[in-house]
C-alpha cells in the first residue's frame, strides 16, 4: 500500500532527522535513544518490572535488563524490591533520570518549535489537523486488537 510506504518513510525520516539535529544543535545530548524510550516509559509506567519493560518496548528482557544496567551506572534509575513480590525486583526514574529526560524533551521541543515556525500556515494546519488520527494510528499498532 502506498500510504503505508509513505507513512513509514515520513516518520523514519522525522526519527532521524530528529537524532541527528539533536547531536547537532545540542553536542552534550548523548543519550542512547533505546535509554531515552526507557526513560519515557518509566516516566509514565513507574516502578516498573524488567518484564513489563520489555513487554512495552518489543525488546528481550536480557537487552533491557542491560540497558537497565547502563542506566543504574549512570544514576538515571535505580532498582528496588518490589512491594507486591519481595522476590522481584522494579526500577524507577531517579531525580537524575527526571531532569534529563525533561532536559532531552525540552531539546526536541526546541529544534521542532524552530522547524515548526519554517513550515507555512497551511502546512501547520494539516500538521495538526493529523495529530489526533496520527495518536490513534500509534494506539492500533501498539495494540493489534483493537
Amino acid at each position: 500500500m502506498p500510504d503505508a510506504r509513505l507513512l513509514t518513510e515520513a516518520v523514519t525520516r522525522l526519527r532521524r532527522a530528529l537524532r541527528a539535529s539533536i547531536r547537532t544543535d545540542y553536542p552534550w545530548e548523548t543519550l542512547p535513544m533505546a535509554q531515552v524510550e526507557l526513560l519515557q516509559v518509566l516516566a509514565e509506567h513507574s516502578p516498573a518490572r524488567i518484564g513489563d519493560l520489555a513487554t512495552r518496548q518489543r525488546l528481550a528482557a536480557s537487552t533491557v535488563s542491560g540497558l537497565v544496567g547502563q542506566m543504574i551506572n549512570a544514576g538515571l534509575v535505580a532498582r528496588a524490591v518490589d512491594s507486591a513480590d519481595r522476590r522481584a525486583s522494579v526500577v524507577t526514574l531517579t531525580e537524575a533520570g527526571k531532569e534529563q529526560l525533561a532536559a532531552w524533551n525540552r531539546a526536541h521541543e526546541n529544534r521542532l518549535d524552530a522547524a515548526w515556525e519554517a513550515l507555512d500556515d497551511t502546512d501547520r494546519a494539516a500538521v495538526r489537523a493529523a495529530l489526533p488520527a496520527l495518536f490513534r494510528l500509534a494506539e492500533h499498532l501498539e495494540d493489534p486488537g483493537t
